[in-house]
């Protein structure tokens, strides 16, 4: 092939998105056609959970008075941070076309350890809180050998851990048992705001830092000699962050208490999930690591004919995974102010849920920390919503398991469509 033929092809990067080939900037029409042309081959990443979440919204606005209000909208986000922390944790794992059942167990050991050491033997909060992250690392460690080295199946092992871990839980809290977070610090975590004046200046940090994002990309991208997304784009972009931010921070400012006592401000919860999710963003989307695991998801075995260490790359995946479950553990002690054995027991499904829904592929290979925390948010409307109207619990269940069967056959289609678009 000529290299002037090679300068004219078009490609599509697989990560990013944009097109490949001549180093000449693609204008915003072209980013448009080649968006539609991947959504068009199966590829349709979250939209579909973005249109059940404007859909749901409508039904639940229509249904009931008290779901679109300042007060449930901030309730809302408090409920759903949990899930998201939790999908977010089992991306890095579902991209590689594994799985981690232990997951919300390992965060509830973790916890239980945190408790005991700091209300019974009196550790400082800060060393027993390390300590039950400490365990999160080991045990993903653990689950990473087992899988990576030994080769037994992620399904198997991580099974046996959420069997054990149960038990592991039981004996550290013992049964029946129960204590409370007395933490003001990690309290105000998931029950507090941030000032009127704390979420705006939290937009301009997320607008500063997503535009700050996008042109260093742009300088990148030329120094690769490969064609950015369109300027155009870029200030869109921008505008819809700037735009929705600032709708969503103007609606938690404004006085949501039903007493004397002013209840206002963005929920503290909201700027810690956020940062974790631009960090894991970046780490998927711009490390080596993080294009091994997406390649690794793809085809192992072609990742490790091109000297990508598959066992290394799973290691610290499944590692990464039971550390964020911490965290998501963390959210959940911290909002109901107590630990006990049964922490994480009944969350873990629903994190896989999240990822599905969101648009994260059970094949491995295909998905974002974005498409998790949408799918997430799926699932929180419609638990939020289903309560509103006073419908009994079963009815979340049988409608959140249709809405993940759903979800897992749009992922399964598509994958039957992208397939037959490049056979032809």
């Amino acid at each position: 092939m000529s290299s002037s033929t090679a300068r004219t092809e078009a490609s599509v990067d697989p990560i990013a998105g944009d097109l490949i080939g001549s180093g000449v900037e693609g204008g915003l029409g072209d980013q448009i056609r080649a968006w539609w042309q991947r959504v068009r081959g199966g590829d349709m990443g979250a939209l579909p959970a973005v249109g059940g979440l404007v859909v749901l919204g409508i039904l639940f606005t229509t249904l009931s008075p008290f779901f679109l209000t300042e007060r449930n909208f901030a309730n809302l986000l408090n409920q759903a941070a949990t899930l998201v922390m939790l999908g977010m944790a089992l991306v890095f794992v579902l991209l590689l076309g594994e799985i981690d059942l232990s997951a919300g167990v390992t965060g509830g050991v973790a916890m239980a350890l945190f408790v005991v050491l700091n209300a019974q033997f009196g550790l400082p909060w800060p060393l027993a809180l390390l300590v039950g992250f400490g365990f999160g690392l080991l045990a993903g460690a653990f689950i990473g050998f087992f899988v990576a080295r030994v080769g037994i199946p992620s399904f198997v092992v991580t099974l046996g851990l959420f069997l054990g871990l149960q038990g592991l839980a039981l004996v550290i809290i013992g049964p029946g048992g129960l204590y409370r977070v007395e933490v003001p610090e990690l309290i105000a975590l998931q029950n507090g705001n941030l000032p009127v004046w704390g979420g705006w200046l939290m937009l301009a940090i997320v607008i500063a830092v997503s535009a700050g994002t996008a042109f260093w990309d742009r300088a990148r991208r030329t120094r690769a000699g490969v064609p950015n997304r369109a300027l155009s784009l870029v200030w869109i972009k921008l505008a819809a962050i700037a735009v929705i931010g600032g709708v969503v921070v103007y609606v938690l400012n404004v006085d949501r208490g039903q007493g004397t006592v002013a209840v206002q401000g963005v929920p503290n919860i909201v700027p810690v999930v956020l940062v974790i999710l631009w960090a894991g963003t970046f780490v998927l989307d711009r490390t080596k690591f993080g294009r091994y695991i997406y390649a690794v998801g793809g085809n192992a075995e072609a990742a490790r004919r091109s000297g990508v260490k598959v066992r290394w790359v799973k290691w610290w995946a499944f590692v990464i995974c039971s550390s964020l479950a911490v965290v998501s553990a963390l959210f959940s002690v911290t909002r109901v102010g107590s630990v006990d054995a049964a922490v994480g027991r009944d969350i873990v499904l629903s994190g896989v849920a999240a990822a599905v829904v969101g648009g994260v592929s059970l094949f491995g290979g295909r998905g974002r920390l974005v498409h998790a925390a949408i799918g997430a948010l799926v699932i929180a409307v419609i638990t939020n919503g289903l309560g509103l109207l006073g419908l009994p619990a079963g009815v979340n269940l049988l409608v959140t398991g249709g809405v993940l069967i759903l979800a897992a056959t749009v992922d399964a289609l598509s994958r039957l469509r992208s397939g037959g678009a490049m056979r032809l």
